[in-house]
């Protein structure tokens, strides 16, 4: 529940903690997209980390001259980036 009674998270009562675009001074990374990724990864987000950050599919061309979709995650703190690589267990099945 991203919502806690007993400490809730300004970011999101105002609203502003998932951005609609990239900002410049996240911090991004991107994996390969598959089918419910992005939903899955903003709700485990939106549980376990505390500040703003982005999701958004983007066409990437790979090392072997072939197009893909992936799903590029940007965050605002540097530490959140490193969390999310570490424990969130939907990127160790891709």
């Amino acid at each position: 529940m991203p919502y806690s009674l007993k400490n809730p998270n300004p970011l999101n009562f105002f609203g502003i903690r998932k951005l609609s675009v990239p900002a410049p001074h996240f911090e991004y990374i991107s994996i390969p997209m598959s089918y419910n990724l992005e939903k899955s990864i903003e709700r485990w987000i939106l549980e376990n980390l505390k500040g703003r950050f982005y999701i958004g599919k983007s066409i990437e061309i790979s090392n072997d001259n072939t197009i893909g979709t992936v799903l590029t995650i940007g965050f605002e703190d540097g530490k959140e980036v490193s969390y999310f690589t570490l424990a969130c267990p939907h990127l160790k099945y891709n």
